[in-house]
Order: C-alpha cells, then structure tokens, then sequence
C-alpha cells in the first residue's frame, strides 16, 4: 500500500519538469503548444508531494489519443479524461508515482485555473504556508486515503480560487462528498444507486469554485445517449449557462462517439431544447420506456439530435 508523504520543497523539482518537459514535447508532437509546471512543486519554498505536476496545452485534445502509444513509450499510463470532461490524463512511476500530466486544449478555462492558483500562491507566501500545514495534517491523518486527503483540500483550494477571481467553468464526475451532495440538492431528491453505474454518467458543473449546474447522462452501447436530468441552481438561471452546459455534454458525448441524444422534457422545458436544434420524434426507442426520466409521465414528446 501505497502512503501518502509530504516532504520540504525541493529544488530539483523544477529541473525534473525542464527534463520531462523535453520528453513531452517530443511525445506529442506538433499538436502540444506550452508546457507549463503546476501544483504545489511548482511554487518555491513549499512542502509537497513529490511528485511533478504537468499542464502541457494541445492544438487538439483529441489528437492527444494518438500520442498514447509515444507516452506509454516514456513509462506514463493513460488515465482517459481523469474525471474531467476534455482532459487527458497520465501517470508515470509505479507503485511510486513521480509525475501527474494534465493535457488540456487550448481556451480551456481549466489552464487559466492551474496558473492562476500557482502564481497566487508563489506571490502569497501566507496562504502557502497555511496550504503546506494543511498538507501536512491532511497527510497524517489519511495517510492511506488519497480520497480523503484530496478532499479536505477542496475548501482551501476553492477559497483560493475566489481570491484569484477565477471565473471560468468545470466540467467534472461527482466524485467527492461535496459533489453528491450538490447532485442530491439539484435533483431534489437522493440519487439511487441503481443511477450510479458505471453507464450513468453525473457531471457537476462549476462556475469559479462553486458548483451551480448538474447533468445525467444515460449511455448505451448502441451509441445513443439519454439527457436524464440537466438542472442549474437558482441564482444562476437565466443567464446562458444551461445553453452552455447543454453544448459542453453535446461535445463530450460527439467526442466519445455517441451520434444521437435523447431527451425527455416536461413541457415546461420543451421549448428550451427545441431552441437548441432538438426535434420531436415518435417514440420508437426500444428503450424508451425502460429509460424515462424519473417523474417521465410528465414527458412532452421525444426530442432528439444527431451530434455527428
């Protein structure tokens, strides 16, 4: 078993990123556009990890998949999207990790959010030190829980992220304790068990450090999807971001090679996706019956889009 250990910054650190650096433009080629180092070995003076964080920036986060082959060749295993949507994510070094790479495509906010809380926190030696103790006592209290350590870092980072005045979004899977909770609060009841399988797909949307959306996504192995349930909390309706987190789920599904989604609108909500190239179709689905949302008596028609 693996433990967790934070160690005294190290100033070899940023030469291993200048080394990997190297190695990684190589593997992926023309499409990689900046390497940036991020995390906590990237900041001077702070206790980390020790294992190097690295945000290469791609032309194409697609095109990632066909550099697979030339990273697993430089001792990295591909982690597919790590959770986030549009992300690639490998690992390198076991059982001893050394290196987390996070490729990102270029305009994805998610850049501006690593850079934006590594040059904070190198210009605030303050709050690094109270990251560092935090680290530590996180470290000595789940030293066998990678989830629990991630986790109680969450409100320091999010508080960060506010000082930053980082105003992007996240797309991301419910994972923490935090993100079921808001899926629980924007659905208005408990998610069932049965709706966590491994083909039910629950994105947790987030605007700066708070999660202001949710999505349920349905997969099936004939390449259709299913939009269950799309909520976005009150104070934020109205405003574009159910457009935006309806476009974001269209795209990842595209990517992930699903051509049709389905959706099963009350009437209330016809008209939305209607106004976003959904169209009524006769309810054929095979599936239909068994896959309706909850509460699907209230359903006003099938509206479905081609992706592809």
């Amino acid at each position: 078993m693996t433990f967790i250990t934070v160690v005294p910054y190290d100033p070899v650190w940023p030469i291993l990123f200048d080394k990997e650096t190297k190695l990684l433009s190589q593997a992926l080629g023309d499409n990689c556009i900046a390497i940036h180092h991020i995390g906590s070995t990237s900041i001077p003076g702070l206790s980390a990890k020790p294992i190097i964080d690295i945000l290469p920036v791609v032309k194409n986060i697609q095109e990632v998949d066909k550099a697979t082959q030339a990273m697993e060749a430089l001792g990295y295993d591909a982690k597919g999207e790590g959770g986030m949507a549009f992300k690639r994510f490998f690992t390198k070094g076991n059982p001893l990790r050394t290196h987390n790479v996070h490729v990102h495509e270029e305009g994805n906010p998610e850049i501006d959010r690593y850079l934006k809380f590594r040059d904070w926190m190198r210009s605030h030696p303050d709050d690094a030190l109270a990251y560092a103790a935090l680290k530590k006592e996180l470290a000595e209290k789940f030293s066998q829980d990678i989830f629990k350590y991630c986790s109680g870092k969450d409100d320091f980072v999010a508080s960060i992220d506010t000082k930053t005045e980082f105003t992007g979004w996240r797309m991301v899977q419910a994972l923490t304790d935090k993100e079921w909770a808001a899926v629980d609060a924007l659905r208005n009841q408990p998610l069932e068990d049965s709706l966590k399988q491994k083909n039910h797909i629950h994105f947790v949307f987030y605007r700066n450090a708070v999660i202001i959306g949710y999505a349920h996504l349905q997969l099936y192995q004939n390449n259709e999807a299913i939009l269950q349930c799309m909520a976005i909390d009150e104070n934020h309706r109205n405003l574009g971001f159910g457009s935006l987190l309806l476009k974001l789920c269209e795209r990842w599904l595209k990517e992930q090679g699903f051509p049709i989604l389905s959706i099963y609108p009350s009437q209330k909500y016809h008209a939305f996706y209607s106004n976003h190239g959904y169209t009524e179709t006769p309810l054929d689905n095979p599936l239909s019956k068994k896959s309706l949302p909850e509460k699907s008596f209230l359903h006003y028609g099938q509206l479905r889009k081609k992706l592809i």
